[in-house]
C-alpha cells in the first residue's frame, strides 16, 4: 500500500507531494494533463526501464519517492540483506540527464531485479496494454496458478525441471567431448606406451653421457693410468724406489744427525701414500674395457633418449618421466568419462520421471483452479453487461511436452453473447469485454496488501456498466488500496478519495499537478465529466446523483 508519493523534475513534473489513501479513489483529468506522467513516475518505482528524456529539460536529475506499506515481507527483506524497519519502507528511484540510474531501499542502494521483486509484491500497475495479456497462455496459466495455490508445485516442477535440462546439457558436453577424447586416445595411448616401453630412470641420462664418453677413450685412459702407475711403481728407477733409497739414507745418519729422522718419517709417510695411489691406477687401469658392443648398445640408448626429448619437446629424462604420468591420468580420465556419461544418463532419466510427475501434479491443481475459475467469472461477468457470458478454461497435459511451466496448454475461452461458441478470448472479446474480464480476474488474484492502480480499464464501457465496474473495483479496494485513472464520471463518481491532474502555465514552462478535490470541487469536475467545458445546473445536479448513488467502502 502507498503512503505518500513524491515526484521531483520528472518529465512535466516539477515538484509534487501526494497523500494515499486506503480504500478505492479516482484520478481524472483532461487528455494531455499528465495522468501518464504520473504513472510512468510510478513505474519507475516498479523497476520499469528508465529514459534519460524523462528528465526535466534543464534539470540534473529526477527523483521518485514513495512510502510504502510492507508488512509481512520481513523475511524478503532478510533476503537481501536490507534494513526492515517495523513494516514500512521508502523505494526512491533517481535518474541523471547523462543516463545514470539509482534505486535505493531504506536507503540501501538495490539493483533492479531486486527493486521489481520488492516493489511487485506491494504495487500492481495495470496499464491499457496489459489488457493484451489476456489472450497470452504464459498470462493464462500464471492466472490458475495463483488461483489455484499452486506456486509451491510450481517452484518445485521448475527446480527440477531446470535440473533435467542442465543435466541433459552436461550429458550433450560430456558426449561430444568424449567424442574428441576418442579421435585423440589412440595417439595418446600410442606416446604413452612409447615411453613406458622406454623405461625411463631418473639420472639415467647423465650416467649413460659420462659411460660413453669413457668407451669413446677407452684407450687413451687406460694408457694414462698405466704410465702413470709404472711412473709410481714399475721395472726401473721409479718413484717408489727412489723414495726408499732416500728414506735408508736419512735413516743411516739418524744418529749423526737427529733432524733426519723426522725427515726420513715424513718420507715413509709420502710413499706408503704413493703405493696406494700405484695400486689404485694400476687397478683401473686393468678395469677399463674397450668395448664396442657397450658403446654401441649406450649410443642406442642415447639416441632413444634423445629422439624422445625432441619429440615431446623436454630437456631431460625427468620432464619425460613427469610427462608420461600426465598422459597416464589422461588416459585414466579418459575412461572414467565414460562412467561419468552412463552415470549423467541415469541422472537424467531420474530428473525427466521425477519432472513428469510434478507436471501431472501441477496439471491436476491446474484443472481444479481452472473448474472454479469458470464458475466464479460467470458469477462476476453476468452483473457486469453480460447476462449470457460463459467462461472456461482448458487445460491440456502433455506428458512428452515439459517446459519451463510445466506440460499444460492452457486456453481462456469466452463466449459472450446467448447461444454463443466458447471460443478464444484473444481473438473474440471486444475491448470493453476485455477490460472487464480482466477487471474480474484482477477481483479474483488481488492481495489485500497491495496496491493496484488501474490505468483505464473502463476502456470501451460506459453508463451503467461503468458504474458495476466501479463497484467492483470498490469491492476489490475494502482492506486495501484500488487507483482508478478514468475518464468515466460513473466511475469517477465512485472513489472515496478524487483526484486531478491538470496542467498549470508558470513563467517558463509548463507544469502537470495533481490535488486532492473538496466534495464542491469533485461536483464541478464531475459535472464537466458529463456535460464538457460548458457547465449546466443540470449537469452539477447530475454529478451530486452520481456521488450519492454510491456509498463507498473508506
Amino acid at each position: 500500500m502507498i503512503h505518500t508519493l513524491h515526484i521531483e523534475n520528472y518529465a512535466l513534473i516539477e515538484a509534487l507531494d501526494m497523500d494515499w489513501h486506503s480504500g478505492f479513489s479516482v484520478i481524472t483529468g483532461e487528455t494531455g494533463a499528465g495522468k501518464s506522467i504520473i504513472l510512468g513516475a510510478l513505474a519507475l518505482l516498479t523497476g520499469a526501464r528508465a529514459d534519460t528524456r524523462a528528465v526535466m529539460q534543464g534539470r540534473k536529475r529526477c527523483v521518485v519517492e514513495a512510502t510504502l506499506d510492507a508488512q509481512g515481507m520481513e523475511a524478503l527483506f532478510e533476503a537481501h540483506d536490507l534494513d526492515w524497519e517495523g513494516g514500512t519502507c521508502v523505494v526512491r528511484r533517481e535518474l541523471t540527464a547523462a543516463g545514470k540510474s539509482r534505486a535505493f531501499v531504506n536507503d540501501t542502494p538495490v539493483q533492479l531485479p531486486v527493486l521489481r521483486e520488492l516493489v511487485g509484491e506491494l504495487i500492481d500497475i495495470h496499464s491499457q496494454h496489459q489488457n493484451l495479456l489476456l489472450g497470452k497462455e504464459a498470462f493464462q496459466t500464471q492466472v490458475l496458478d495463483q488461483l489455484g495455490g499452486a506456486q509451491a508445485c510450481l517452484s518445485a516442477y521448475a527446480q527440477t525441471y531446470k535440473a533435467w535440462r542442465d543435466t541433459g546439457e552436461a550429458l550433450r558436453e560430456a558426449e561430444t567431448a568424449a567424442s574428441r577424447q576418442g579421435e585423440e586416445e589412440d595417439y595418446l595411448r600410442f606416446q604413452c606406451e612409447q615411453l613406458s616401453a622406454a623405461h625411463l630412470d631418473a639420472g639415467e641420462q647423465e650416467a649413460l653421457e659420462a659411460e660413453a664418453t669413457l668407451l669413446e677413450h677407452a684407450a687413451e685412459i687406460q694408457s694414462a693410468l698405466t704410465t702413470a702407475a709404472t711412473a709410481l711403481q714399475g721395472d726401473g728407477p721409479d718413484a717408489l724406489t727412489l723414495l726408499r733409497q732416500a728414506e735408508q739414507a736419512l735413516q743411516g745418519i739418524e744418529r749423526l744427525y737427529p733432524a733426519a729422522q723426522e725427515m726420513a718419517e715424513r718420507i715413509a709417510t709420502c710413499r706408503i701414500e704413493l703405493k696406494d695411489i700405484a695400486d689404485d691406477l694400476a687397478a683401473q687401469a686393468d678395469g677399463i674395457e674397450c668395448s664396442g658392443e657397450r658403446l654401441e648398445a649406450v649410443n642406442e640408448r642415447l639416441s632413444l633418449i634423445y629422439s624422445l626429448e625432441k619429440k615431446h619437446r623436454a630437456d631431460s629424462v625427468e620432464e619425460l618421466i613427469t610427462l608420461h604420468a600426465r598422459m597416464q591420468a589422461q588416459l585414466d580420465s579418459m575412461g572414467d568419462s565414460e562412467e561419468h556419461i552412463r552415470a549423467l544418463r541415469e541422472r537424467e532419466r531420474q530428473l525427466r520421471q521425477q519432472a513428469e510427475a510434478q507436471a501431472e501434479a501441477l496439471s491436476r491443481a491446474r484443472c481444479q483452479a481452472a473448474q472454479a475459475l469458470e464458475t466464479r467469472m460467470g458469477d462476476l461477468l453476468r452483473p457486469l453487461g453480460m447476462p449470457h457470458a460463459r467462461f472456461a478454461a482448458e487445460v491440456d497435459f502433455h506428458s512428452s511436452q515439459l517446459g519451463p511451466t510445466g506440460a499444460d496448454s492452457v486456453a481462456f475461452l469466452l463466449a459472450a453473447n446467448k447461444n454463443a461458441p466458447l471460443q478464444d478470448i484473444g481473438r473474440v472479446a471486444s475491448g470493453g469485454e476485455v477490460a472487464r474480464v480482466m477487471l474480474c480476474l484482477k477481483s479474483l488474484l488481488h492481495q489485500g496488501g497491495r496496491t493496484i492502480i488501474f490505468d483505464e480499464i473502463d476502456t470501451g464501457v460506459s453508463g451503467q456498466i461503468a458504474e458495476k465496474m466501479a463497484r467492483l473495483m470498490d469491492c476489490i479496494a475494502h482492506g486495501g488500496q484500488v487507483v482508478s485513472i478514468t475518464h468515466l464520471p460513473q466511475i469517477a463518481a465512485a472513489g472515496v478519495h478524487h483526484y486531478q491532474v491538470y496542467k498549470e502555465d508558470r513563467s517558463d514552462h509548463t507544469a502537470t499537478c495533481i490535488k486532492e478535490l473538496t466534495p464542491e470541487e469533485r461536483v464541478v469536475e464531475l459535472a464537466h465529466m458529463l456535460s464538457g467545458a460548458t457547465l449546466t445546473e443540470a449537469a452539477l445536479d447530475n454529478a451530486r446523483a452520481l456521488i450519492n448513488q454510491h456509498t463507498p467502502t473508506a
